[in-house]
């Protein structure tokens, strides 16, 4: 199905030609339709399936309709959880409008950096805010905006924004907009969180649900590495020198983490750098534009850092520690294999995170071989025993008994002071 079946004026055709859409995803084919037909929007689809383009062309045909007068109205709010993603849709909404016969104000704001910069941008209003929700709140006690003349709310990434704990402000911002609008609503996923929010913010929405198709999954091939946990690091150097990786990025599950092993890598000549939620908006740009260009080989990075980094061409993702839930994992790992490049996914597993991740692997519904590597076979091997694999009274550490605050820093200080 070619664009020009979808509905939108030749205007936009011709501006998404020019940023390279050849041909409508799954979920551009099914969500750009039902937007321009006003209807409410509940879409799911995986990371990378073209959810951005899929609301921001019909979103632009509808402002193309409107009236604007001076100041500018706001009457389209797009909420998104990460300042990243912030500025990748902000970003492609300007790409987008960029050949359009009228011209286009977009506002992104979003926290970690200073308010007044974005309360100037906002004198005279905005035709669209793209916005995370605490400093849209900020702004708003500002009085640097109003929402009253709002038409379309989008929620991107909603499982994400309420995974990150943004409920509370949702709530406060749904209650200043006006009760008739189109909402649409885009989650990766559909916890039963993301279900309750579009029980009560949708209106007879239309439901779209593109499966992830063998044909449409991203070109990812996933290994699980056994390792003890004291030469992780170790065992991150030897694969980069072996495997000649030009660019890695490496999840840790702390900032002190993430210091520590970008400092280690570092000590051994190798260009790396850590990047979490202490670090600045400039710190976050640079590391990103240095791991882009080259001038980085490796960025340690934890996942509310990491979350909506889209880095175009990254071969090799690795779970140095593994992931909290398989939500995280499915996030984590589709940093690489976009837009039809291939890509890796290492993890590594040791005796002590075996159980997690096989219950990773369990609600992926996939088993990974084990693999050894040459000189870092574990002491103790993680065990893979058929009878392990169904051990009742293994919960994978997310669920049931788990470690205690003081038990887990101790294991963590044991294990750093072993690499």
């Amino acid at each position: 199905m070619p664009f020009t079946s979808l509905g939108l004026q030749p205007a936009l055709l011709a501006s998404a030609s020019a940023q390279g859409y050849a041909a409508p995803t799954a979920i551009q084919q099914a969500a750009i339709p039902a937007i321009l037909q006003g209807h409410d929007l509940l879409a799911t689809a995986q990371t990378g399936s073209g959810k951005t383009a899929a609301f921001c062309l019909p979103m632009l045909q509808q402002w193309l309709a409107a009236q604007h007068g001076s100041p500018r109205q706001i009457q389209n709010l797009i909420l998104l959880p990460t300042r990243e993603l912030a500025v990748q849709v902000g970003a492609t909404l300007r790409d987008l409008a960029a050949s359009l016969p009228q011209a286009i104000k977009v506002a992104v704001v979003y926290g970690g950096v200073s308010i007044n910069p974005q309360m100037m941008a906002l004198r005279g209003g905005a035709d669209f805010v793209v916005a995370t929700p605490g400093r849209l709140l900020d702004l708003l006690q500002h009085n640097a905006l109003r929402l009253s003349a709002v038409q379309t709310l989008v929620l991107d990434e909603a499982d994400r924004l309420l995974d990150l704990g943004f409920a509370d402000e949702i709530k406060q911002l749904l209650a200043l907009l006006p009760p008739y609008r189109q909402n649409l609503l885009f989650s990766a996923t559909f916890p039963p969180a993301v279900r309750q929010l579009a029980e009560t913010l949708l209106k007879q929405p239309q439901r779209i649900d593109i499966p992830l198709s063998q044909s449409s999954a991203p070109d990812i091939r996933q290994r699980a590495i056994e390792v003890d946990t004291g030469r992780r690091t170790m065992l991150l150097r030897h694969l980069l020198q072996s495997e000649n990786w030009e660019r890695v990025l490496v999840f840790v599950a702390s900032r002190h983490s993430a210091e520590r092993v970008a400092g280690k890598l570092q000590n051994a000549g190798i260009r790396a750098a850590a990047l979490h939620g202490d670090c600045s908006q400039s710190q976050r740009g640079q590391v990103l534009a240095d791991l882009k260009n080259g001038q980085l080989q490796v960025l340690i990075a934890t996942d509310l850092a990491a979350r909506g980094i889209d880095i175009a061409g990254l071969p090799v993702v690795v779970n140095y520690d593994l992931p909290r839930s398989v939500v995280d994992y499915t996030h984590r790992i589709g940093r690489t294999g976009r837009a039809g490049a291939s890509g890796v996914a290492i993890s590594f597993v040791s005796a002590d995170n075996a159980a997690h991740f096989r219950l990773i692997e369990k609600r992926q519904q996939q088993q990974l071989p084990r693999e050894q590597i040459e000189g870092f076979a574990p002491s103790v091997a993680p065990d893979n025993s058929p009878a392990a694999q169904h051990d009742p009274n293994s919960n994978g550490g997310i669920k049931g008994k788990r470690m205690s605050k003081k038990d887990k820093l101790r294991a963590a200080a044991a294990a750093a002071a072993k690499e």
